[in-house]
């Protein structure tokens, strides 16, 4: 959810694509909220390290060697993102006026501002494109399970498609991107939503769980 916020309710609200003026003022104007999406945004990431291992540990009976490659994924996309957060902050670092930046001129330090932005965005497409092989070895792997619903694991495995396709389409067809937002993000939404609450009202089938972990 701090991820979804940084995301949708920060940065979505705050800028504004191809106008680096209206961005700067829209951050300035709004610098806490600002910075509590950036720190939405690492809080996300140190829960998603909590939740690489938890899923490892429940999906490791199925496969081994798949629950592992399916939590270095995920691991890889959290380093990913967590290094493209540094455009985030730096955008702050930009707009901020220090004295070594008055080399530049107010209308060039918003320019890189949203420079910084857009290269955050980029990061994020390389940061999911990872995540979808997570989520296609962890749909496999709860589809296999039998201690979970196949429905979800299907459900999950289709999430690791559109991940895949939205990132693809990002570097390779912008325009093919930009049509394919947000619908692409409803099967994500409806599988990563139905795996938290299933996990959390349901639980786990423990005699299926238990029966997979004999040798």
């Amino acid at each position: 959810m701090a991820g979804t916020f940084a995301a949708l309710f920060v940065r979505g609200r705050l800028v504004v694509s191809g106008d680096a003026e209206a961005t700067a003022r829209n951050i300035l104007a709004n610098e806490t909220l600002f910075r509590i999406g950036f720190t939405g945004e690492l809080l996300h990431l140190a829960c998603d390290v909590a939740v690489a291992v938890i899923l490892y540990a429940l999906l490791r009976p199925v496969n081994r060697y798949v629950s592992l490659l399916a939590a270095f994924f995920r691991l890889a996309a959290d380093l990913i993102l967590a290094i493209a957060s540094l455009s985030h902050f730096a955008t702050l670092r930009l707009l901020g006026g220090s004295d070594y930046l008055k080399t530049f001129t107010p209308e060039q330090r918003h320019t890189l501002a949203l420079l910084a932005m857009k290269l955050h965005g980029d990061g994020y497409a390389i940061c999911l494109w990872f995540f979808a092989f997570a989520c296609l070895s962890a749909g496999y792997l709860i589809f296999k399970s039998g201690y979970l619903p196949k429905a979800i694991g299907a459900l999950l495995a289709l999430a690791g498609v559109c991940y895949a396709i939205n990132s693809l389409a990002h570097f390779l067809a912008p325009s093919f991107a930009a049509m394919l937002d947000p619908a692409i993000f409803l099967p994500i939404f409806v599988a990563e939503l139905s795996l938290a609450l299933w996990l959390v009202v349901k639980g786990v089938d423990a005699a299926g769980w238990e029966a997979r972990s004999r040798p």
